[in-house]
């Protein structure tokens, strides 16, 4: 009996291809360079969805930095504030605060530079 894996590799050529889909010149119609292609995107899109991650925590702090110091305190003093404070905002929650609702972030900056000066204050000796 002869067996014949036609349909089966044209359908997986037809996926590497339709993959390689947009590239220039041989890196989308020439099978073994389609394949280099494809297994470097690959890789590469495997890493940015991690990457992604850093990038949008990163963006947050600057945003975050940015208005803090527009109300008079530093990010960490800002961040320590808060940890004081027990207000329990991630990062991405007070950039949009602080882009969307700036007299809330006024409110929730003020928490925090208060649970700095109260931290500050030494306690008293009986």
């Amino acid at each position: 009996m002869r067996i014949c894996f036609s349909v089966a590799r044209h359908r997986s050529h037809k996926r590497l291809f339709r993959e390689a889909k947009g590239g220039f010149g041989a890196r989308k119609n020439l099978l073994r360079t389609v394949k280099e292609v494809v297994v470097r995107n690959r890789c590469f899109a495997y890493r940015d969805r991690r990457n992604r991650k850093r990038d949008f925590r990163s963006l947050w702090i600057i945003r975050i930095k940015a208005a803090a110091e527009m109300r008079g305190v530093t990010y960490s003093r800002f961040i320590h504030g808060l940890t004081l404070a027990g207000v329990g905002l991630n990062r991405k929650a007070l950039s949009e605060l602080a882009i969307h609702q700036p007299l809330v972030f006024d409110e929730i900056a003020t928490l925090a530079k208060n649970a700095l000066a109260a931290k500050k204050q030494p306690a008293p000796v009986a």
